[in-house]
């Protein structure tokens, strides 16, 4: 059974195109109805393609709002090649500002390479795979922290077996000129979106551009530049890159004890704010019982040296969440 998903738009046509991936999603108020995935494809003439997307996960806003912004400020002159635009990639979560689908409750980012004949997430993630990534050499996936996560702004590659790719990832992602870079350490790496493209052989970058369920000037801004870089990088669009006031500061997590999670339920009080330096041993969270007055709170310490990159968000925790993530800067 073929994928049934169809395109209102021509992916071999030159020009600027903006239409809808449909989804046939039949329900009880729409027994015939479709699900309609904003795209848009700017073709010129021969030459090297990219795929942008945001909303992976629904509840990250940074990625859609610079691909509006470049779907609606594109100059298909200034294009020479491919550029796919995919907003909202997980577009039933992103209207219900969600991290996973409504639909089906399955993590976009964790069922690549997908199914021909499976839900709407494993569909959405099936045609990425084998009818939109082959058409690109780049691949941009636009991530933030969502409703329960906050990162200090940065691109990032992954370490690779092929060194080659993975260098040309690396000049990817410093080409996005994030206030941070680093080469990610994933948690789980099964299923996502970056593991499928990266086997498929692509340059491969993403991102965590702040978080917290919104959005703000400062990121927002961020991604629009670096969506502009990624594509005078990739050789696709013909314009000077744009310059941050202050060079990306190189990051390193590889170290032990990096991630630091929560092993009691409660109320977070942190200690440290992202960006601030921390020592080994010093005290960056106390947790709260709710459940009774007068219990004191439990102390979480650094176990490593370096600066604090992620933390939990909101302040409500529960046993094995994420808390933080300590990185190290990277002398030039």
């Amino acid at each position: 059974m073929a994928n049934p998903i169809s395109s209102t738009i021509d992916l071999a046509r030159d020009g600027l195109q903006h239409g809808f991936l449909k989804i046939p999603y039949s329900r009880n108020d729409s027994a015939w109805g479709s699900i309609m995935l904003p795209i848009t494809v700017a073709k010129n003439g021969d030459g090297p393609g990219a795929i942008l997307t945001g909303a992976n996960h629904g509840d990250e806003y940074e990625g859609p709002i610079a691909l509006h912004h470049l779907a609606n400020t594109i100059d298909i002159d200034q294009v020479g090649g491919l550029v796919i635009i995919i907003p909202m990639m997980n577009y039933p979560a992103f209207q219900a500002a969600a991290r996973v689908s409504p639909i089906d409750q399955l993590n976009m980012n964790r069922i690549f390479p997908g199914q021909e004949s499976g839900t709407v997430t494993q569909l959405i993630a099936d045609y990425i795979t084998r009818t939109l990534l082959p058409r690109c050499d780049y691949v941009l996936d636009i991530h933030s922290g969502g409703k329960t996560l906050e990162f200090l702004p940065f691109a990032a590659y992954h370490e690779l077996e092929d060194k080659s790719q993975q260098q040309a990832c690396e000049a990817a992602t410093l080409a996005f000129a994030a206030p941070y870079y680093l080469s990610l350490i994933e948690i789980d790496a099964g299923g996502m979106y970056d593991t499928q493209a990266e086997a498929m052989g692509k340059v491969f970058v993403s991102t965590e551009l702040g978080g917290g369920g919104s959005s703000s000037p400062h990121t927002a801004e961020v991604a629009k530049r670096g969506v502009h870089n990624f594509l005078v990088h990739a050789g696709i669009l013909d314009a000077a890159p744009v310059q941050p006031d202050q060079a990306s500061i190189k990051l390193d997590m590889q170290q032990e004890n990096a991630y630091v999670f929560s092993e009691h339920n409660g109320l977070l009080e942190p200690c440290v704010s992202l960006g601030d330096p921390v020592r080994d041993g010093d005290l960056i969270a106390r947790v709260y019982t709710t459940e009774r007055t007068g219990s004191k709170p439990v102390e979480y310490r650094a176990a490593s040296d370096g600066i604090i990159m992620g933390r939990h968000f909101p302040s409500l925790v529960k046993i094995g969440d994420f808390m933080n993530v300590i990185a190290r800067i990277v002398p030039e």
